[in-house]
């Protein structure tokens, strides 16, 4: 944590969010809110923007993790979670949910700092994992369109693989397009034409 954070600290009890807020003074000079009061969380989590959440559970239910999760758009920001004891279906919901950092029986002022930073870096991976996912996706889907067309174009003019290939990417440079945008007009019109 180099940089200046704006973090929310969700806690109830009021001796524990001190000892959280003077953790947190401890790792660096940061922007600290606390929401004592769960009502209308989402809309306080929302406004605020933080760049973290972290979440006091004690003992959460499974509706608390969710609630909260939810609250903090883990998959917008990381999101730390401190909980009294563990529990598999609890850890695993929270998981599920986003959270970056599940902490059990660990809410320490000296395992604050590396519990952020933790969360922080994970936080980084998730994000950078959901990109490359997304983009692999999307070169999947362009991949299969390029495909369909190349075969609509074999059979169109009788010619073989290479050759269709080859007249869709000089259709997509002669119109300054890009091949998967050529190929989406091309297995349409054929659609159209059915």
């Amino acid at each position: 944590m180099t940089r200046r954070l704006s973090i929310i600290v969700v806690e109830k009890d009021r001796d524990r969010a001190l000892m959280i807020v003077d953790g947190l003074r401890e790792a660096g000079d940061h922007q600290v809110l606390v929401i004592a009061d769960e009502l209308g969380l989402a809309r306080r989590i929302s406004e605020s923007n933080p760049d973290l959440v972290l979440i006091d559970a004690g003992n959460p239910s499974r509706d608390a993790i969710e609630e909260l999760t939810l609250a903090s758009a883990p998959m917008q920001r990381p999101v730390a979670m401190f909980v009294d004891e563990s529990d598999g279906a609890l850890t695993q919901a929270a998981i599920e949910a986003g959270v970056s950092a599940y902490v059990v029986a660990g809410l320490s002022a000296n395992r604050i700092k590396p519990v952020i930073d933790a969360a922080i870096a994970r936080f980084h991976l998730m994000q950078k994992m959901r990109v490359e996912l997304a983009e692999t996706r999307r070169a999947l889907e362009e991949r299969k369109v390029i495909d369909r067309a190349k075969g609509i174009v074999m059979r169109a003019k009788g010619i073989g693989e290479d050759e269709a290939y080859a007249l869709m990417r000089k259709a997509a440079m002669d119109q300054g397009k890009k091949l998967a945008e050529v190929a989406q007009a091309l297995v349409t019109a054929a659609e159209l034409l059915k």
